[in-house]
């Protein structure tokens, strides 16, 4: 067993645990808007943004470069009005 516990999956905590980082940075650090950069296959991420109304504004070709690798993303975002 490694440092961090076990999180199962599927029973909504990472949604829960977004709806209070969205809340917090629009209601108490008056925020006006938040982005979410995603690669277009982690389709987990994808459902989970559009589920709290973030919705697709762009494509971003070779936006970072990971392990030596430049990925491609998708870009998402949501204003304090579309959480209202």
């Amino acid at each position: 067993m490694g440092l961090y516990p076990i999180i199962p999956s599927g029973k909504g905590l990472m949604k829960r645990a977004m709806m209070l980082v969205i809340s917090e940075a629009f209601e108490r650090h008056q925020l006006h808007r938040l982005e979410a950069n995603i690669q277009p296959g982690n389709l987990a991420s994808i459902a989970l943004v559009e589920s709290l109304g973030f919705r697709l504004e762009g494509y971003s070709p070779r936006y970072l470069n990971i392990a030596g690798q430049w990925r491609d993303y998708h870009r998402y975002a949501i204003t304090v009005e579309d959480w209202q």
